[in-house]
C-alpha cells in the first residue's frame, strides 16, 4: 500500500480503477446502462465536477494559502514558489478552468438547456434555467479572467517573460486582484449551480 501512495501516478491510477469498478458495479447491479445521451450526460457531469474541484480548489489555494503566506516566506526561499510550485499550480489551474467550461457546456447541450441557460431563462420560464445560467455566465467570466488576465500577468510576474521590475510588480498586482475577483465570484457561481440542481 505504501508503494502505491508514495507515487502520485500510481495513486491516481488506482483511484481511477476503483471508480471504474464502482461505476460498473452500480450500473450492472441496477438496470444496466446504454451508451446513450443519459450516459454521456452523466459522464461529462462527472468530468465537469472533477475539473471544477481542481480549478476552484487551486483558486482557493492561491487566495487562502499562497498569496497570504508570501510575505512570511524568507526571500531566499521565494524562488522555490515562483520557479517551481506556482508554474505547476498555474498549469493545472488554467487547464482545469478550460475543461470545466467545456464539459459544463457539453452537459448543458446534452440535457437540452444550453440556449435557455445562456439566455438566463428569459422566455423559458426562469427558475432552473436562470439559476444555472447565472452560474454558467459567472464561470465563463472567471475562465476568461484565468486565460486572458491572470495567466498573461503571472508569466510576467514569475519571470517567464522578461519585463522591467516595475512591470513585473504591476503584473503581479493585476494577477492577484483578478484572482480575488474570481474568488469573489466563486461562491455565487457555486451557489447558482447547486440551486439549479437541487431546488428546481
Amino acid at each position: 500500500m505504501t508503494s502505491i501512495l508514495q507515487s502520485l501516478s500510481r495513486t491516481v491510477h488506482y483511484s481511477l480503477a476503483i471508480a471504474l469498478i464502482l461505476f460498473l458495479g452500480l450500473h450492472f447491479g441496477g438496470d444496466g446502462f446504454a451508451f446513450d445521451r443519459n450516459f454521456f450526460s452523466w459522464l461529462f457531469r462527472y468530468l465537469h465536477v472533477l475539473s471544477g474541484i481542481m480549478w476552484i480548489g487551486l483558486l482557493w489555494y492561491f487566495n487562502f494559502v499562497q498569496i497570504p503566506s508570501m510575505p512570511n516566506i524568507p526571500d531566499e526561499q521565494k524562488p522555490a514558489i515562483g520557479k517551481v510550485i506556482a508554474p505547476k499550480a498555474l498549469f493545472w489551474f488554467r487547464w482545469a478552468a478550460l475543461f470545466t467550461i467545456v464539459s459544463g457546456l457539453i452537459v448543458a447541450y446534452l440535457n437540452g438547456y444550453v440556449h435557455q441557460a445562456m439566455a438566463l431563462g428569459i422566455g423559458s420560464g426562469g427558475g432552473k434555467n436562470t439559476a444555472i445560467g447565472i452560474g454558467m455566465w459567472l464561470g465563463l467570466i472567471m475562465a476568461f479572467n484565468v486565460w486572458f488576465i491572470i495567466w498573461p500577468n503571472q508569466k510576467k510576474a514569475l519571470g517567464m517573460i522578461e519585463v522591467t521590475p516595475e512591470e513585473k510588480a504591476k503584473s503581479a498586482k493585476t494577477a492577484m486582484l483578478t484572482s480575488r475577483i474570481n474568488t469573489l465570484l466563486s461562491l455565487p457561481m457555486l451557489l447558482s449551480m447547486v440551486m439549479a440542481q437541487n431546488l428546481y
